[in-house]
């Protein structure tokens, strides 16, 4: 059930969650920025973390969907490719880590922050920090495991065959269930946040100012006398 079935149903609620949600609370597709409360631990915290969770999305990308063999036919070794996943994988957890606990120590500490902090989004980051805490760990573990020839634990063998075998839709639950228990642990929250995604303020991710970049110019105009400002239209974007 948790690694044949329980995919598919947090694919119907993200993917489904997301449509629902574009179409009855778009005006709720929004982070409810705090900016206006505080900015200095701000501006510090948001670049932590975003910066740090688009290398983890990388760096999950790279593990769970190249084989261990196609990075072999490249001439990259088991210890070298651990090596690698260890240096970075540590970098963007502990980057994307610290920053979540200051907007966690800002949202707390700041008086119109915490008002506006409701019980969704205090689930959200306890889900949130128990994936990152976990992910941390599992990276750990695997690096070790792949320096020390450790198979029992390498996620390339157990974890990564199951999550390609999903979008198959032919889910290898015996592949999953060979991995350590911390990988275990690590999927189910993983699986968890997921399914929370569209019903947070989470879901923000899915937009991209795209449209931004042909927009026209916005036109400003002095309120003080001067020369009539020219007749022309608005230039267009890119």
């Amino acid at each position: 059930m948790a690694w044949a079935v329980a995919p598919y149903a947090v694919l119907v609620l993200l993917i489904g969650g997301t449509v629902w949600r574009w179409r009855y609370d778009r005006f709720g597709w929004t982070t409810r920025s705090s900016q206006l409360y505080e900015s200095r631990l701000l501006r510090v915290a948001s670049p932590m973390f975003h910066f740090g969770i688009l290398l983890v999305i990388a760096g999950h990308a790279v593990g769970l969907l190249i084989p261990e063999n196609w990075t072999d036919a490249l001439g990259i070794s088991n210890e070298q490719y651990h090596v690698t996943a260890l240096s970075l994988g540590a970098v963007a957890g502990v980057a994307t880590l610290g920053g979540v606990a200051l907007l966690i120590w800002r949202r707390r500490t700041t008086g119109p922050v915490f008002s506006a902090t409701t019980v969704n989004d205090k689930v959200m980051y306890v889900v949130l920090v128990a994936a990152l805490v976990a992910g941390l760990a599992t990276t750990l573990l695997s690096a070790v495991a792949g320096l020390g020839h450790g198979a029992e634990v390498d996620y390339r063998l157990t974890v990564s065959v199951w999550f390609r075998s999903i979008w198959t839709l032919r889910p290898d639950a015996a592949a999953m269930a060979a991995a350590s228990p911390a990988f275990k642990i690590h999927a189910l929250i993983g699986m968890t946040l997921f399914a929370l995604f569209p019903f947070t303020r989470l879901v923000h991710a899915f937009s991209a100012p795209v449209w931004y970049l042909f927009r026209p110019y916005i036109v400003y105009r002095t309120r003080d006398a001067g020369p009539t400002p020219s007749s022309r239209g608005p230039r267009r974007g890119w």
